[in-house]
């Protein structure tokens, strides 16, 4: 999916304004002795404005890469990441610093991510205290209208982080992140170190927040059921690339991939679209510092030839719909149901 193959993987919707575009994006880590982790290989999407696009694959992917590239917290290796007209990657300094407060990104251990010295209510107007004129007055009543807003008591302001369960982090990180107005939400894994009963909770804020503060949201996550839940379309990756884009009702209806397939079907209640015994193919992830060539997937698909082994496949469009498939024996398939 390198080149003009990863580029196919960018579907364009005429009706929606294309609001942060990722063109052909790589991150690459050093590793010693002259290797390299390639940990994001030609990654290309557009994340249209006022969607939710989810980004899936398992842990190793390359997702939560992605988005640290997105907001320039890794640095990124080659290509481009064009936000409101304006190249990310190119910019360095007081440009950067510009840009990011429109760029704001919730953390997946909700504990962590925020500062253990610090009092709740500070955490929240740091980016006030740094972009804000009267921080005095003006930071302080912005400050009670996000906890009012995520669902935590003002009185919680004074306490620090430690104090706190998780779920409750988790609703100051999203205070946190709404404080500058961004336009962008970046939810790298927002629940998946919550109990089931908190995470419920906590996709409903996000979604709240979202028709609230008319944010566009790029959503990461490994739990595919969550995915389906708040996402318009959804990016399938693996080992650093995108295997299959489209909506979130086409993936599930017509997953076209053998690993999209495969990652249906091993969730506890399995798309309508997979068998089972799809979700078989082993547990041993390639590394990423030596990937296969051809098709990365190769040497776990069930349906692999030696094309697979030597010629990285090209994305194709399916049919007219608004789905893209990066497989060299895509598997095309109609909603059917399990139950007669």
């Amino acid at each position: 999916m390198a080149g003009s193959g990863s580029a196919q993987l960018r579907p364009q919707d005429p009706k929606n304004d294309v609001l942060l575009s990722v063109k052909d994006l790589v991150v690459q880590f050093p590793a010693g002795r002259k290797r390299v982790v390639h940990a994001v290989s030609s990654v290309s999407f557009d994340l249209m404005k006022g969607e939710t696009l989810g980004i899936v694959g398992e842990s190793g992917c390359g997702k939560s890469t992605v988005a640290k590239a997105i907001v320039r917290l890794v640095d990124i290796t080659a290509g481009e990441v064009i936000y409101d007209g304006r190249n990310l990657a190119a910019l360095t300094g007081e440009e950067l610093r510009k840009v990011r407060p429109r760029l704001q990104m919730i953390f997946q251990d909700p504990i962590s991510s925020l500062n253990p010295r610090r009092r709740v209510r500070d955490v929240i107007a740091e980016g006030l205290a740094v972009w804000g004129d009267d921080i005095s007055s003006w930071s302080r009543n912005r400050v009670d209208e996000l906890m009012d807003a995520v669902g935590v008591e003002a009185s919680y302001g004074a306490r620090r982080p430690h104090e706190l369960s998780g779920g409750q982090c988790q609703r100051i990180g999203i205070a946190r992140a709404l404080a500058l107005e961004p336009k962008v939400l970046i939810c790298d894994e927002p629940v998946s170190s919550l109990d089931v009963s908190i995470q419920a909770q906590i996709l409903n804020l996000l979604q709240d927040m979202k028709s609230r503060y008319g944010l566009t949201v790029l959503f990461i996550s490994h739990d595919l059921s969550v995915v389906k839940n708040v996402s318009d379309r959804i990016v399938v990756m693996y080992l650093g690339k995108v295997c299959e884009i489209g909506s979130t009702a086409e993936i599930y209806a017509r997953p076209a991939h053998p690993y999209t397939r495969a990652l249906l079907a091993s969730i506890p209640e399995p798309a309508a679209t997979v068998e089972p015994r799809e979700g078989d193919i082993g547990d041993e992830l390639p590394s990423a510092t030596a990937p296969p060539s051809g098709c990365r997937f190769h040497t776990r698909c069930l349906h692999a030839t030696e094309v697979c082994q030597q010629q990285e496949p090209v994305s194709t469009q399916l049919g007219d719909a608004d789905h893209y498939v990066a497989c060299h024996h895509p598997v095309e398939v109609q909603l059917k149901s399990r139950h007669p």
